[in-house]
């Protein structure tokens, strides 16, 4: 289950709550992955600094809405107010890899990135997903311009071996602010129709589906239907259209859509290719706006899909567990086997994560492999961790295999319990009690009036 976002934020700050965009009350199972992809994010330089150096404040908002939740931040990409952050549960992290990220500038003639796309690629239990969220330019008259964009979007080339293009990925999700408008319709049509909920009066003039109709690379993208309020262009903190001099007429502006390969492929051969022969199929489950978010003069919109996969990958590279009672009083063991065909390397480690953890770098301590390693044979490994690196307290945590040549978790165990260090809680309770001793007997305050 895949839960999509898009989203242009307008320069603001992220809201109080995102519970019902992430539809983190919905009944049904939880998400196996969350896409978001946000446009106009903060790009001021100073702020743009700074965010390269640390996370920036709407990537530490989700983190710190969803890893609670078991989600970890899987991947991000940023250029200019363009982010794409992609959080995964933590089950799934063995099964993804060959993630590769990339960004394509095409405002200024490709010199500046205030519009363009930025990607996220990977391996999903052996079935390769791409997700692309582009700006497009803006205005009612720049149809062409915003299809020439986005076809220089789609040729861009990831950096790598054996990385598929952009359209050879099994699966591509295009969104974002693509921008496209309704064209010829007078702005009190638009407004009228809309009041009257009958948006199919709208649909054969949105410019995105009239481009669908002439434009070979666009018709094999699917779009759930737009049974939605058109999402731009609203005064803030409401559910008003644009109230200013410029009144701007009401668009479908920011838009999820879908290809699946394999259909593309067979779909002039209806007949010859059977439900058992394709090994991925993309479910749209719901396709809404959320119009109680007033932070920018767009509305998010968000899609929830389901894949279902044939797992072409069933097993981990590297199955690891923690042996024996774990606590800060003695060196601990981890012991780990990874399968033959597994590009192990000596800058391999493995890292001590709170069960609640971010990130990959969100590690409480790691060992390497190599350097330490303890014993070997043919069918495990083991490393120690010092004493002085395990938490005093204790706690829940997880263990975790960075493969350096995949870049990614290649392996991750069930969760443990760490122990306390008893000699230090008796350390403290024995601090605790003389300090109350030598309090002297009268507390009280005394205050003059």
């Amino acid at each position: 289950r895949l839960h999509l976002v898009t989203w242009n934020v307008g320069t603001a700050s992220p809201p109080p709550d995102v519970t019902s965009l992430l539809q983190l009350n919905s009944l049904g199972p939880t998400m196996d992955m969350y896409v978001i992809g946000l446009q106009e994010v903060n790009s001021r330089i100073t702020n743009f600094l700074s965010d390269l150096a640390f996370d920036d404040p709407w990537s530490i908002f989700f983190m710190t809405v969803l890893s609670p939740l078991g989600y970890i931040k899987l991947s991000s990409v940023r250029m200019q107010g363009l982010l794409l952050l992609i959080f995964v549960k933590h089950v799934h992290l063995p099964f993804i890899r060959d993630v590769h990220t990339h960004y394509t500038r095409t405002g200024l003639y490709g010199y500046w990135g205030n519009k363009g796309g930025v990607t996220v690629r990977m391996s999903l239990y052996g079935h390769t997903i791409c997700f692309m969220n582009c700006h497009l330019p803006a205005h009612m008259e720049n149809t062409e311009q915003r299809l020439d964009d986005f076809e220089k979007i789609l040729e861009m080339q990831f950096e790598g071996e054996n990385i598929p293009s952009t359209l050879d990925h099994d699966v591509l999700f295009w969104f974002g602010d693509l921008n496209f408008r309704i064209a010829d319709y007078g702005i009190h049509f638009v407004r009228e129709s809309i009041n009257n909920k009958r948006y199919n009066l709208l649909w054969e003039k949105d410019q995105l589906n009239m481009a669908k109709k002439k434009e070979a690379f666009l018709q094999e993208f699917m779009e759930g239907p737009l049974q939605f309020k058109p999402t731009y262009k609203f005064d803030l903190y409401s559910d008003v259209y644009d109230t200013s001099e410029k009144k701007r007429k009401p668009a479908w502006t920011d838009r999820i859509l879908w290809r699946v390969k394999n259909l593309c492929q067979h779909a002039s051969k209806e007949g010859e290719f059977s439900e058992e022969e394709r090994t991925i199929s993309v479910i749209l489950n719901n396709y809404i706006s959320h119009m109680s978010y007033g932070i920018s003069d767009h509305k998010p919109v968000t899609g929830t899909f389901g894949l279902e996969l044939k797992p072409l990958l069933s097993d981990p590279l590297v199955t690891l567990h923690p042996e024996g009672e774990w606590s800060a009083e003695h060196d601990v063991l981890i012991s780990y086997s990874a399968v033959p065909e597994f590009p192990s390397s000596a800058w391999d480690w493995i890292g001590l994560f709170k069960v609640a953890f971010r990130h990959v770098n969100d590690y409480v301590t790691y060992a390497w492999v190599e350097d330490d390693e303890i014993s070997s044979n043919k069918d495990s490994k083991q490393v120690y961790m010092s004493a002085a690196e395990i938490p005093d307290m204790g706690g829940e945590f997880l263990l975790c295999y960075y493969s350096n040549n995949l870049q990614s978790i290649v392996g991750i165990s069930q969760p443990f319990q760490v122990q306390p260090n008893r000699t230090l809680i008796e350390k403290d309770q024995t601090q605790e009690e003389n300090s109350w001793m030598q309090k002297p007997d009268n507390l009280e305050s005394h205050n003059e009036f």
